[in-house]
């Protein structure tokens, strides 16, 4: 199948200051205890009142995982491609599904509804994300609408800025709140549910949107020029927002930004090996709601890399990755 045309947009990033500073190299996620699991690629992982795990698979099935990681056992089959997942106040789970959009999945009976397929009569071609608020209203993104997941990296090429932050409100109405986004991708709620967040993979940034006082509306960049792409995003303990970083920048990336659109559209049309690519390690990053860096936990990536979610949950913290075949966990010291 030919790949979708780029649809190059001109864009300088800030140059990238590398691991250093408060994004220093060290060691702190060196020991992971990995679950093993039936399929592979778990993009995000969520985590119920029980302790229960969940995450979704290339294969497209989510996989319910027992507290003490001893079973994994086949919840659904969505017939697409889960990534973001989360767990509804009512105890179902909703799925941000790349190929059919967001779903409701009862997590006893693994029975699946559609929430949202198309915004204005027009499929989204890339539901990635979500976070949910006490009264269930979902919050989530649509990172390209132009490229799918599985041409996600010719979003990034041709910086479409097209990724949208959406609310589907308890009655099923629906709101695109941001619609310029730079590759929108982890979303999170604050505690309080005064603002959300949505990191913008593509603008190596976090987003701030105020939801209630008397800034409601008001939009900010909270934290900008991560020296790594953000992905997935959760609210944890004592304020904390963790961010999925599954990759450093890469060079070759960054100067193409700002380059003639026929030399990225070179690019693309190269086989997968040739174009830019990820560099291997284990990072997430957790930031507070004003985007000053509270925690940097790295490893050499060695045994798991591509971290693509992290989950906080009662002293431990969980990590999906979009390759790797398993669910990692360790202990927050």
């Amino acid at each position: 199948m030919a790949k979708t045309r780029l649809i190059p947009r001109r864009w300088r990033p800030p140059q990238d200051v590398g691991l250093r500073g408060p994004f220093a190299p060290n060691d702190a996620l060196a020991h992971l205890d990995v679950i093993p699991l039936p399929g592979s690629g778990a993009e995000d992982v969520a985590v119920d009142s029980s302790g229960a795990i969940y995450t979704g698979t290339r294969e497209g099935y989510l996989l319910r995982i027992s507290p003490d990681g001893r079973s994994v056992e086949r919840l659904a089959q969505t017939g697409g491609r889960p990534l973001g997942i989360e767990v509804h106040p009512d105890g179902w789970l909703v799925v941000c599904d790349a190929h059919r959009g967001l779903l409701r999945v009862d997590s006893s009976t693994g029975e699946i509804t559609e929430l949202v397929t198309a915004i204005d009569g027009r499929p989204m071609r890339f539901t990635n994300n979500c976070a949910v608020a006490k009264d269930g209203t979902i919050y989530f993104s649509d990172s390209s609408q132009h490229f799918g997941l599985e041409e996600f990296k010719g979003d990034l090429l041709s910086h479409t800025s097209s990724g949208r932050l959406i609310r589907r409100a308890p009655d099923g109405t629906i709101t695109v709140l941001l619609d310029d986004l730079d590759f929108a991708n982890g979303v999170a709620l604050a505690q309080d549910e005064s603002f959300v967040l949505v990191a913008e993979t593509g603008g190596y940034r976090v987003t701030r949107l105020d939801l209630a006082g008397p800034e409601a509306g008001r939009r900010s960049v909270i934290i900008d020029n991560l020296p790594g792409i953000p992905d997935n995003m959760s609210t944890g303990s004592d304020g904390v927002f963790w961010i999925a970083m599954p990759t450093a920048r890469n060079r070759l990336l960054d100067l193409l930004l700002s380059r003639p659109g026929f030399l990225r559209s070179a690019v693309w049309s190269m086989p997968e090996r040739l174009q830019p690519d990820v560099t291997r390690i284990t990072w997430v990053v957790g930031i507070d709601g004003e985007g000053d860096v509270v925690h940097n936990l790295q490893a050499s990536g060695k045994d798991f890399h591509y971290v693509t979610g992290v989950r906080e949950h009662d002293g431990r913290l969980y990590l999906g990755s979009l390759v790797e075949p398993g669910v990692a966990s360790v202990a927050l010291g």
